[in-house]
């Protein structure tokens, strides 16, 4: 078998797409680094006096820190006479804090339905093109937002952004996993996830006060994504679109060709079109999958169940619970700009997902999410007893440290970026573009859930929260175990055996006869 060079044009193609992901991660980042300064900002749009602000500053800024989607009110209190008043400013002020954090998860929620059916509609070049529309008006309206009434522009800016994001958490994954060769599918595939993480990143370096997360700058931090959809959409004329959508969606084999000899630096492609040809009688012989079907048929339920189940196991593991308790455990360890050590999570973010890159074509999908989810779990419980222990022994607090940077380590090579491009391997062309849609719903959803929830959940169970996230890791783990299959190097077809194969050991030989390849309605 030939090894699948690496082109020119794929890398290029694979880069601007990932422009799109990067969006994702730089927009998850950017609003908590300049927290204080906008939340000061709104202060004065909305003509609060000056000692309510101090108060309210105080307030907001401790009810918030690291994960300020949903805020307590507390008992931040000034004086009997000013009470009621500062009470109704602080909870004005929370509200659109929380607002402007949130919905940015909404607007990703309503249009994670919607990536899969525009790149059908259009093509996955022109889907992104319209998607970048998004990106630049909801980028424009936060840029300008101190000329205006910020709160107003910044929540509308955001939700702008979330539609945005939703598109793109569908689309990308999508293209990559149709332009890449069979070989390199895993390896481009997490290349997503390292654009999110090193979104995150940046977003973090540049919302440093002393660079645009100040008073005169904060506007230009929050409007700078408009440079990136700029630069994308231009790159984007020179990408070629998807041979898989060309010759299946279009019946467009000659254009198909060009696509891959492009993408392929002009080798033989005879391998990959017969692989399509097949697919494309596989999906002739079938409807129109929708995403009730995906439930209701026997040949899709368990791959879209355990679809489903690899994204929320992702939201759930408690990564964003590490990042709620990163700053206080830093400050305890003596840690004087916590916010440093924060960007340390980041930078070890962005290093093991570059190293799951190498990894994922080597040691196998399966294989690294379970030992990602394995490593979490130790790292959970490691967690808990050094925040159980903080008081009594001052060196835990280096415990709960390192088990932070082991733990984000852990997730990165697995649970990270596996699922997203897990799902488009699942499916042949027909169902793939309702499976991506709904198990990006799915992703959006957990992490709204996740958002809302971990602060109740946190002051319930103090410290033991991790021993929580430790128990639903390990469940995930198991469910992972049993039920996932491995995808590399594999050709649908491929895949869809060992789903039959799983599904024979779980049911009935009746059941597992169903289980055709994706997409196939031979079996009456």
């Amino acid at each position: 078998m030939t090894e699948d060079k690496i082109t020119g044009t794929l890398i290029f193609t694979v880069f601007t797409a990932a422009l799109g992901s990067f969006q994702f991660g730089y927009d998850i980042g950017v609003i908590n680094a300049p927290q204080e300064v906008i939340i000061s900002h709104y202060e004065y749009i909305l003509g609060i006096p000056l000692n309510d602000r101090k108060a309210i500053n105080n307030y907001t800024i401790n009810s918030t820190k690291e994960l300020p989607t949903v805020p307590f009110l507390g008992d931040s209190i000034t004086t009997p006479l000013v009470e009621e008043e500062t009470t109704a400013s602080t909870s004005l002020v929370t509200m659109l804090w929380s607002l402007s954090v949130s919905s940015f998860a909404v607007g990703g929620m309503i249009a994670s339905f919607f990536g899969g059916w525009l790149g059908d509609r259009l093509g996955r070049i022109k889907a992104m093109l319209v998607a970048n529309i998004l990106s630049l008006v909801g980028a424009l309206l936060m840029g300008f937002s101190k000329l205006g009434p910020s709160h107003i522009l910044i929540i509308s800016g955001r939700s702008i952004s979330g539609l945005y994001c939703g598109l793109i958490s569908g689309l990308v994954p999508m293209y990559i996993g149709e332009i890449a060769p069979t070989t390199l599918r895993g390896a481009l595939g997490t290349l997503h996830q390292l654009a999110i993480v090193t979104g995150i990143l940046i977003s973090q370096i540049v919302g440093l006060n002393f660079i645009l997360g100040n008073h005169e700058r904060w506007h230009i931090l929050l409007g700078l994504s408009a440079v990136r959809a700029i630069i994308q959409s231009l790159l984007l004329f020179f990408c070629p679109e998807s041979p898989r959508y060309l010759y299946i969606k279009l019946d467009e084999e000659v254009k198909a060709k060009k696509s891959l000899k492009r993408l392929r630096g002009g080798i033989d492609v005879t391998k990959d079109i017969n692989e399509m040809r097949k697919e494309k009688e596989e999906a002739s012989s079938e409807q129109k999958v929708s995403i009730i079907q995906l439930f209701t048929n026997s040949s899709y339920r368990q791959p879209i169940l355990v679809a489903l189940m690899l994204h929320v196991a992702q939201q759930f593991s408690g990564i964003n619970g590490i990042f709620y308790y990163s700053t206080s455990i830093f400050q305890t360890a003596g840690i004087s700009q916590p916010v440093y050590a924060t960007i340390g999570v980041g930078a070890i973010n962005m290093v093991f997902t570059a190293l799951s890159v190498f990894l994922v074509e080597k040691a196998g999908r399966r294989s690294l999410f379970l030992i990602g989810m394995s490593g979490m779990f130790v790292c959970a419980i490691f967690m808990s007893v050094g925040l159980i222990l903080l008081d009594k022994l001052a060196w835990m607090s280096y415990v709960s440290m390192v088990a932070i940077f082991l733990f984000v380590s852990f997730f990165e090579i697995g649970p990270g970026p596996i699922p997203w491009f897990m799902v488009a391997e699942f499916f042949s062309q027909g169902p793939r573009p309702a499976a991506l849609a709904i198990a990006a719903f799915s992703n959006w959803t957990c992490n709204f859930i996740v958002a809302l929830c971990f602060q109740y959940i946190a002051n319930f169970c103090g410290p033991y929260v991790f021993f929580l996230f430790a128990g639903v890791v390990l469940a995930f783990t198991l469910f992972t175990f049993f039920k996932v299959p491995e995808t590399k190097g594999k050709s649908f077809e491929e895949i869809a055996a060992e789903f039959r194969k799983k599904s024979s050991s779980a049911q009935a030989p009746k059941a597992a006869v169903e289980m055709e390849f994706l997409g196939a309605t031979e079996t009456v």
